[in-house]
């Protein structure tokens, strides 16, 4: 039997829009455009299942309806929730572009994984800070220093973020614990230098936290914990999760790095490491 999708299915792919929280910004825009008193009315995540795996009977809620419409210009409703097979592929709109793009939960071995780099230093190239931050709701991060927030984003614009509502939480490996010295004995370091570093990095944040308004300093939560270091972790917007092992006798920056996308596989990878920052972030204390 040929297997069927849903036209809506294939064109979210096409934009690389298949997440959910991508699909609530994309939403978010277009209900801009049609009525203001639309946005933030996006599907559940239980709902969007059902539009996509083609569970729906009928059409969605007008309103929807509307919505769909104006993220794809040139389909109707009931043209977006159709039936396409590979012989028939799906229609495009004037602004698509014929690109494939396969997509990881279709494969049990790959789960929610995206992308694999050798390196930290190969992610950051492909992942710049920017395209990970800007723009962003929620920020969470733990690992060591935090060098990808502290280091390689400027201040101005962290600031800016968190003024503009973004919620950031830093959790660094104690620069007076025994973890972070042992860390040290590990990587042949000396002299301190993981700890110095770590310590800078916590004072700049605070910093820049004593010099905002109270309701966006809240926003901004610094917590330390001492334990064996195992990953770091930073989840963008419930999305969007980076994790790097720390390999013994390796620096951070040799790492190899997944990236990790919320596409809700049953069997990924992105609720196990959410859950690992969850029960840190619980253990840990504020700074």
């Amino acid at each position: 039997m040929t297997e069927q999708s849903i036209v809506l299915k294939s064109l979210l792919r096409q934009r690389h829009w298949q997440t959910y929280g991508t699909f609530c910004r994309e939403y978010d825009k277009a209900a801009k455009k049609v009525d203001p008193a639309l946005q933030g009315r996006w599907p559940s995540r239980a709902q969007l299942h059902r539009w996509l795996s083609g569970e729906l009977k009928g059409l969605p809620y007008s309103d929807h309806c509307r919505v769909l419409e104006a993220m794809f210009p040139g389909l109707s409703a009931a043209e977006l929730f159709a039936q396409s097979t590979p012989e028939i592929p799906a229609p495009r709109s004037s602004q698509d572009r014929p690109i494939e793009v396969p997509e990881p939960a279709d494969d049990p071995q790959l789960a929610d994984v995206t992308a694999v780099f050798s390196s930290r230093s190969a992610f950051s190239a492909a992942y710049p800070p920017a395209s990970l931050f800007d723009g962003a709701n929620e920020i969470s991060a733990c690992g060591l220093s935090l060098n990808v927030i502290c280091q390689s984003y400027p201040d101005h614009q962290l600031k800016r973020l968190l003024e503009n509502g973004t919620r950031i939480r830093c959790l660094f490996l104690d620069p007076e614990g025994e973890a972070i010295k042992a860390r040290e004995r590990e990587e042949s370091y000396t002299d301190g230098t993981l700890q110095t570093l770590t310590a800078l990095n916590i004072s700049m944040l605070t910093r820049l936290k004593n010099r905002l308004d109270p309701e966006a300093a809240e926003r901004l939560e610094i917590h330390v914990y001492d334990e064996t270091i195992r990953f770091n972790i930073l989840i963008v917007d419930g999305t969007t999760c980076v994790v790097q092992p720390y390999l013994p006798a390796a620096r951070g920056v040799d790492s190899p790095t997944l990236v990790i996308t919320d596409n809700t596989a049953a069997d990924g990878l992105f609720p196990v490491f959410d859950q690992v920052f969850t029960s840190m972030w619980e253990r840990s204390k504020p700074v």
